[in-house]
C-alpha cells in the first residue's frame, strides 16, 4: 500500500472562538507538493440514543441556526473541556435535555461528522434502563422533547426524514442492537 500521509510544513490559528479554532496548514503531500489545509478544530461531542423500555427514544427537536429550520435529533452535546470523558458527556446530555438517567450505557462507536475539514468526533451511546426526572436545558437551549418509537425513527432514517448525520447513524446502529436481523 502506498504511503498517503500529508506531512505539515507549518500551521497559522486564523480564527478562534468560544467553540471552533480555524487553522490554515501548509503541507507536503505524498509526492512531495505542498499544498494547503484549512480547518477546523473542535473539541468532540456525545450523543446518545435513549430506548424506553417500550422501545421509543427520546428524541429533541430544536432550532439549527445554520441551517434555519428546527431538527429532529438525538439528545447530543459537545465535550465541556478537553479530555473529558466522552461517557459523562453523554450522561450529562441525556439529563439536561430528556431528564432522563441511565446506568446501562452502551457505546456504539465514533462518528467523523466532517473528515474534510474538522476534527470532531462524536461518540455514540445507547442508553436503556432508564429513570426519569426534570431536564435542565442550558441557558441558550430551547428543546422540545418527543418519544418517537425505533421501528419508526428507522424508517424515517432511510426515507430521508431525519437529516441530522449522527442521528442516522446512531439510530441505525441503535435498531441494530436492539432488532439484530429481525
Amino acid at each position: 500500500m502506498n504511503d498517503l500521509t500529508e506531512k505539515k510544513a507549518s500551521s497559522t490559528e486564523v480564527f478562534s472562538g468560544k467553540l471552533l479554532k480555524v487553522f490554515k496548514d501548509d503541507i507536503i503531500l505524498p509526492n512531495g507538493k505542498e499544498a494547503i489545509r484549512e480547518y477546523i478544530k473542535h473539541p468532540g461531542a456525545s450523543c446518545v440514543v435513549p430506548v424506553t423500555d417500550n422501545n421509543e427514544v427520546l428524541m429533541v427537536r430544536q432550532f439549527r441556526y445554520p441551517f434555519d429550520r428546527v431538527l429532529l435529533e438525538i439528545p447530543a452535546g459537545k465535550l465541556d473541556f478537553a479530555g473529558e470523558d466522552p461517557k459523562s458527556a453523554a450522561i450529562r446530555e441525556l439529563k439536561e435535555e430528556t431528564g432522563a438517567e441511565t446506568k446501562d450505557l452502551i457505546f456504539m462507536g465514533e462518528y467523523y461528522p466532517t473528515c474534510a475539514y474538522s476534527t470532531e468526533i462524536i461518540y455514540m451511546y445507547l442508553a436503556r434502563d432508564l429513570s426519569f426526572g426534570e431536564t435542565d436545558f442550558d441557558d441558550d437551549e430551547f428543546i422540545e422533547p418527543e418519544r418517537i418509537s425505533l421501528k419508526a425513527l428507522f424508517d424515517m432514517v432511510m426515507n430521508g426524514e431525519i437529516r441530522d448525520g449522527k442521528t442516522q447513524t446512531a439510530i441505525l446502529k441503535a435498531y441494530n442492537i436492539v432488532y439484530g436481523n429481525k
